[in-house]
């Protein structure tokens, strides 16, 4: 796979396609100043970035669609060449909630259609106000799913243009069969996003996937979260890992470059979160052929 930053899309089985490495806007709210997330996303088209990974529950859609919007006002982008995934979150399963969620999701983005809209979860909350609706215990509140259902409403957003592609998240291959096997199936999911990285490598899914013809979207590319709330913070960071930084000296690049190019050589696409100038601007030339083939990762010079 021979990506430059000129060409670095790849194609979905619906005849779109999708750019193999984007920016992730997930930041929390109550740690992240109002405005960091819209000058990233400016900082990263300047750089080249033209897909962005959001969701409705990352409180930030309104900065990303400004972004984008001054962009286009300055001539630097135009839409069609921006790539944006929207999530359907939990609480939205049911099928009458799926297009108005999504035409909530565009009213804030200010956008006509979604390039990608994909269910978060294969699991649902109770549908209300509440995004982490919890009992009086303080135990989440759960809500029986069909995701068959909730996947025909998908494609009936994407019969209507409001998403030009459709797909899923962290879904396993029993959940995908249950989609793919689905009767009536009109749309197949042209993606699954899912934790990938060195540490995290998915070779039994992504082989599925690759099979059904669906891409792995990683999400995590430079290692899982470092949110001591989901971890246990006291494991090494990825970025630390010795043969990683051992391949970056040898090709004079960032021990990050070197693990998001070793999930794009297996053909992930990576959305690797930095509202960071330097590393967004760094992360994208991991879309440039710097390495020969993912085998270097394991016998490093």
């Amino acid at each position: 796979m021979n990506l430059t930053a000129a060409n670095h899309r790849i194609p979905l089985n619906d005849g779109n396609s999708i750019p193999v490495i984007g920016l992730g806007t997930y930041a929390d709210p109550r740690k992240t100043p109002k405005g960091t997330c819209a000058e990233s996303v400016k900082i990263a088209i300047d750089a080249g970035y033209r897909h962005f990974d959001g969701a409705f529950v990352y409180y930030n859609e309104h900065e990303v669609g400004q972004a984008i919007w001054e962009k286009i006002a300055e001539g630097k982008v135009k839409r069609d060449e921006i790539f944006y995934c929207g999530k359907l979150w939990n609480t939205c399963h049911p099928p009458e909630l799926v297009r108005p969620t999504l035409e909530k999701t565009l009213k804030i983005l200010q956008l006509d259609y979604v390039d990608l809209y994909i269910i978060e979860l294969p699991m649902a909350f109770k549908p209300g106000d509440a995004i982490y609706p919890r009992d009086e215990n303080g135990k989440y509140i759960y809500h029986e799913t069909n995701l068959c259902a909730t996947w025909e409403a998908l494609e009936a957003c994407k019969d209507a243009g409001l998403a030009k592609s459709i797909g899923v998240s962290n879904f396993n291959r029993r959940q995908l069969e249950m989609i793919l096997n689905k009767p009536g199936l009109k749309h197949k999911p042209v993606s699954n996003q899912v934790e990938c990285h060195p540490y995290f490598t998915q070779p039994k899914l992504l082989e599925f996937c690759r099979q059904h013809d669906i891409i792995i979207v990683g999400y995590s590319p430079l290692g899982t979260s470092r949110d001591e709330t989901w971890v246990n913070v006291s494991s090494p960071p990825l970025l630390k890992d010795p043969v990683l930084n051992v391949i970056g000296e040898k090709y004079n690049k960032t021990a990050a470059q070197v693990a998001l190019r070793f999930s794009i050589q297996r053909g992930v696409v990576v959305i690797p979160k930095s509202f960071h100038p330097q590393r967004i601007k760094e992360n994208f030339q991991a879309s440039y052929r710097f390495i020969s083939a993912p085998l270097i990762l394991l016998t490093p010079a």
